[in-house]
């Protein structure tokens, strides 16, 4: 017989948990200076956010009319943003994070946490904070800064969650709108770099995760 959903929690690690989008700006602006390509803040947000790696470099080099391949820089770009999150995942882990996960599974949740990093030194890095209702889901998505709402419906279906009894915990607007199209609620973590963005639908909206957001979602769930 199969098992049944249940209700629990989807952390966009990579952007909820720690500042991926300050890590993804700093990664995309170290590989165009690489190529002697101008990059800043403002063509990342014209430009990349929220849409897919190729579509936006392509848009991207077409106006600063380079000559690089679109194609051959969004793979390079993926692999070097998973590259940095990976050195970013033993320091990322920390005490606030284990105090959300913590009050959100006593309570039965499950906790899924979703990264773009290698799930085994994902695991390495979360080491006991995963057990039976953490656990940890590789999503290799290709779009800049968020995921689609695809990625949340694949990472509940995964995991044996409905949707309509999930909440997203997200780090960005574009994630809060995907959030709604997936049909779950969603709690957004909102810093200084991506608060220029529509967080428009949001649930909640938070500055950090830690126990009080915990208790926040579990209210939200009814847990």
């Amino acid at each position: 017989m199969a098992e049944e959903s249940r209700k629990g929690v989807v952390v966009e690690f990579d952007f909820a948990a720690i500042d991926g989008a300050e890590l993804l700006y700093s990664t995309t602006a170290a590989l165009m200076k690489e190529n002697d390509i101008p990059f800043d803040r403002r063509a990342e947000a014209v430009h990349l956010y929220g849409g897919n790696y190729q579509g936006g470099l392509s848009e991207y080099f077409s106006v600063v009319k380079t000559k690089k391949t679109a194609a051959k820089a969004a793979k390079d770009l993926a692999e070097l943003f998973k590259t940095a999150l990976e050195r970013e995942l033993p320091s990322a882990v920390t005490p606030e994070f284990r105090a959300f996960v913590k009050t959100l599974s006593d309570k039965g949740l499950k906790v899924v946490i979703a990264t773009r990093a290698d799930a085994d030194k994902a695991a390495e890095a979360f080491g006991d904070l995963v057990g039976e209702n953490v656990t940890i889901y590789q999503e290799t998505s290709q779009c800049y800064g968020c995921v689609k709402w695809d990625a949340w419906r694949r990472a509940c279906a995964h995991n044996r969650l409905h949707n309509y009894l999930a909440v997203a915990v997200t780090g960005s607007g574009f994630g809060v709108k995907s959030a709604l199209l997936a049909g779950m609620a969603s709690v957004a973590v909102i810093r200084d770099n991506v608060a220029y963005q529509d967080f428009g639908g949001a649930d909640e909206m938070v500055p950090r995760l830690d126990e009080s957001v915990a208790k926040t979602i579990l209210r939200m769930l009814k847990a």
